[in-house]
């Protein structure tokens, strides 16, 4: 007698489908636009490159995993000598920003048109030919590092590892090797362009590329630098960020009529001298000062910021920049732009003592 089999199945776990490789998926598209130097046309290639790493198992080489996929826009000259043609590589900062900045706002061939603080745009807000693009002068890649645009890591991979200061310099690196080789553009002139803590990315990378891949690059820009964080970050402790930010108070205290019997050169002019020698001593002497050598700096300290002395007196001669931002127009029920100091906005909180939203960021 035979023993019955049970063929039901529907009990037993189905298989899992193993995850497809990814793969670079690129768009390539081709343009003109008219300038002032003559017509450009160009080519723009859209999409993500798969950048992988080597796997390794008891010191044998297992081949290449997928690690992460990277967003890129690239923009190159048509009918150009690729060897002869620079080429520049670009990035905004944050970190966590991706390149949409540089891209759309000021080196692409294409902006977007949101008007200025005083001719706003009205959404949906348009492009328009760039007639000061970059482009005339080298071919573009914007890049976007992972997690910022469309960049993520692999499916089920971890995004914070990405996010540190060498996993970002290295994979930015990473996409700039793999272009360069893909394109054939080792004998061109390279750049970096970055923005904000993209100089501070730009600045590593210069190094990175160098010692890692030989790649030693022809210049760098940097924009909205930042190479010392000390010189930003209002942390405890730390007075070197209230006379780096004093030309900054006195330019936009300037613009909005604060100090209206001057030049801006010459208030300017004032406040560079102040910061330079007299405002960092008077920070670091503290306690020390004399009632007549304090009367005097809040009352210097006053005339460039457009600021009230017992302000400035009240805050410690210390003037941190979310503070100057709600404190400037405080007396006209307004704050002003962090982004661009030359934008205003109605606070919700007209006693808030620092700013709680940035009116330029929310105009553009």
């Amino acid at each position: 007698m035979t023993e019955a089999k049970n063929t039901d199945k529907t009990d037993e776990k189905p298989e899992k489908t193993k995850a497809a490789e990814p793969e670079d998926h690129l768009v390539i598209t081709s343009h003109s636009i008219q300038t002032a130097s003559g017509e450009l046309k160009y080519t723009a290639t859209t999409g993500r490159v798969v950048l992988r790493e080597e796997v390794t198992t008891d010191g044998k080489f297992d081949g290449l995993q997928a690690k992460a996929e990277m967003f890129v826009t690239a923009y190159t000259l048509d009918g150009a000598t690729a060897s002869k043609r620079p080429v520049t590589f670009a990035f905004n900062g944050g970190p966590g920003s991706s390149s949409v900045w540089l891209h759309l706002g000021v080196l692409g061939p294409r902006r977007v048109v949101s008007g200025d603080v005083d001719s706003p745009a009205a959404p949906p807000f348009s492009l328009t030919d760039n007639l000061e693009t970059l482009l005339a002068h080298t071919d573009l890649v914007f890049i976007d590092p992972v997690s910022t645009g469309y960049s993520r890591t692999i499916s089920g991979g971890e995004p914070k590892k990405f996010h540190g200061f060498a996993p970002d310099r290295d994979s930015v690196g990473e996409l700039i090797r793999l272009w360069t080789s893909r394109n054939g553009r080792w004998l061109s002139p390279k750049f970096l362009a970055g923005e904000s803590y993209g100089t501070t990315r730009a600045a590593a990378l210069a190094s990175h590329l160098s010692q890692r891949y030989g790649m030693v690059l022809n210049g760098i820009m940097l924009i909205s630098s930042v190479l010392d964080m000390g010189s930003v970050f209002f942390t405890d402790g730390n007075d070197l960020p209230y006379s780096t930010f004093l030309p900054t108070y006195a330019a936009l205290a300037h613009y909005h009529g604060m100090i209206p019997d001057q030049s801006q050169q010459q208030v300017l002019a004032q406040a560079e001298a102040l910061a330079e020698r007299d405002y960092p001593w008077a920070l670091a002497r503290g306690s020390r000062l004399t009632a007549a050598e304090r009367a005097d700096m809040v009352g210097r300290l006053s005339a460039v910021t457009g600021l009230d002395a017992d302000y400035i007196d009240r805050a410690d001669l210390r003037i941190e920049h979310q503070h100057f931002f709600a404190e400037l127009l405080r007396h006209k029920g307004l704050t002003i732009g962090r982004l661009d100091g030359r934008f205003t906005g109605v606070p919700a909180d007209r006693n808030a003592s620092t700013l709680q939203s940035d009116p330029s960021y929310d105009a553009i």
